[in-house]
């Protein structure tokens, strides 16, 4: 398998490594002198010429730095969470629905016993936010044990199928 990238033949480790043209203890590189002062011709040289790629394959993720990354970014995800329905729950009450659900049900049921109905004694911003406060604490258990075990079994299936290829290539600019 020979790739060319810039007119220099790269070979693998068991073919001796060192790409065509590179110095080597018996044999010097060979020079080429450099461009003139004022030359213009490099800009159009290097709009003609392919970009550079180079193929890598991904074999190992580390679990500790998985589970590192992964445990802050959902801390991240509960602080968003939390931001976020105490928003929303700031915003309903704002907007009247609170004294809306209220009057629909009092309208709506009647008597002496939904005189002192009040929806916010059920639903209030202390309980709603308790209860994200612990589903987000929960998540940030459950998604930092997700990420660790898929990093291993990532591994795992990589040490048997060689991993994931990934191509990466120069930017044409």
């Amino acid at each position: 398998m020979t790739e060319r990238v810039e007119d220099t033949v790269i070979r693998p480790a068991a073919e001796g490594g060192r790409p065509a043209g590179a110095a080597s203890p018996t044999h010097p590189a060979p020079t080429t002198p450099p461009p003139a002062p004022g030359a213009t011709d490099a800009p159009a040289a290097a709009r003609g010429r392919a970009p550079r790629r180079a193929r890598l394959r991904l074999t190992r993720v580390d679990p500790w730095s998985v589970m590192k990354t992964s445990f802050l970014l959902s801390i991240a995800f509960a602080v968003v969470t939390v931001v976020a329905v105490a928003m929303v729950w700031q915003v309903l009450g704002a907007a009247g629905v609170w004294d809306s659900i209220n009057s629909t049900i009092k309208e709506g049921i009647g008597g002496k016993d939904v005189e002192s109905f009040r929806i916010e004694d059920y639903l209030g911003t202390s309980r709603v936010l308790g209860f994200t406060m612990l589903v987000a604490a929960i998540d940030v258990v459950l998604i930092t044990a997700a990420a660790t075990l898929t990093a291993f079994l990532y591994n795992m299936s990589a040490a048997l199928l060689g991993g994931v290829e990934i191509t990466l290539a120069e930017d044409g600019n």
